[in-house]
């Protein structure tokens, strides 16, 4: 196969499925030749990141990060798309492990950011807790001059079960609470945007009817990115 990408996913598997729907959607294809060329890696046994992030006595997910990113050496992919932003923890390991180019989702979510919003202005990052304490959003925020809020204990804890005990627990899509925690975002701490930071956020935005606010979703985002890059270097060839 040629001119082709891989996804590095399975982290976890309902947003990974969330993704390549969206991926495929949004591709502009009128037969079955004009779909892109990838290859998915849904690796569902890689340790839990937040774990090891908050504790490092937990399993250590970066040797099964690096074995995935040994074997996507053996099949020479253009790029490689890293779907969970907790991962991110990791990525100069995962890089250095490999020429082949990792799209960094963060980054490519602050960028949209930055198209949309003057440096001063307040983003909250809505994400796991492992993704909060490695500041994976809060260093590219602050860089480009913008305020971060952080979640105190009560919004991350409203976050923290909607990610883990409804979504990926119950697999259930519990839109009340996640318009809740917007509300909060933006009537209580008068954000101006907030980062959807964690696939499972990006799975309820997905499924959510008329949310009334604006959120930057690092997982549409990507999934933007994606298809950019994979046309560019099909054209390319």
């Amino acid at each position: 196969m040629e001119n082709f990408f891989s996804i590095l996913g399975g982290m976890g598997t309902m947003a990974t499925e969330s993704f390549i729907r969206i991926l495929n959607k949004r591709t502009q294809a009128h037969n079955d030749q004009e779909y892109l060329n990838y290859v998915m890696f849904n690796h569902a046994t890689i340790p839990d990141r937040t774990a090891y992030i908050l504790d490092h006595e937990a399993a250590n997910p970066l040797p099964f990060l690096l074995d995935d990113i040994e074997k996507q050496n053996l099949l020479q992919p253009d790029f490689i798309v890293l779907t969970c932003n907790t991962a991110h923890y990791f990525f100069e390991q995962l890089q250095g492990a490999t020429k082949i180019p990792i799209l960094h989702m963060p980054r490519e979510a602050v960028n949209e950011v930055t198209r949309h919003h003057q440096a001063g202005e307040k983003i909250a990052v809505l994400a796991t807790a492992g993704t909060m304490t490695a500041k994976v959003y809060q260093s590219e925020l602050e860089a480009r001059g913008f305020e971060v809020l952080v979640p105190e204990k009560e919004l991350q804890d409203k976050v923290n079960y909607l990610i883990y005990h409804d979504v990926k627990e119950h697999d259930f899509i519990n839109s009340e609470l996640y318009l809740e925690i917007l509300s909060d975002v933006f009537e209580k701490y008068e954000c101006q945007n907030a980062i959807l930071g964690c696939t499972e956020l990006s799975l309820v935005q997905e499924l959510t009817k008329d949310v009334p606010y604006p959120v930057i979703d690092a997982q549409s985002i990507l999934a933007d990115r994606t298809i950019e890059l994979a046309l560019k270097n099909r054209s390319s060839k």
